[in-house]
């Protein structure tokens, strides 16, 4: 039940990241293209969440999604600070 849960929220990032870029490239706004980044980063770490807990020959994940979900958010704590000038 809890892969489904991990799939089901890989799929919604996914989805996100897919409209941010979509905006982006339409609208070409900074923030949008930082927020972009940033869900591009949580749809990774869902992925690799996803493959972590239902593969179960696969190495432990755990220091790649830390590292993948910290440079998605450092991107948007980037552009939020370097958006609003």
């Amino acid at each position: 039940m809890a892969e489904l849960v991990y799939l089901l929220c890989a799929f919604t990032s996914t989805f996100c990241a897919v409209m941010l870029v979509r905006s982006y490239l339409r609208l070409r706004l900074p923030l949008l293209l930082w927020s972009s980044l940033c869900f591009v980063g949580l749809a990774l770490n869902n992925i690799l969440l996803w493959i972590d807990a239902s593969i179960d020959a696969a190495p432990d994940l755990a220091l790649a999604r830390a590292l993948v979900a910290l440079v998605g958010v450092l991107a948007l704590v980037i552009g939020l600070i370097w958006g609003p000038r």
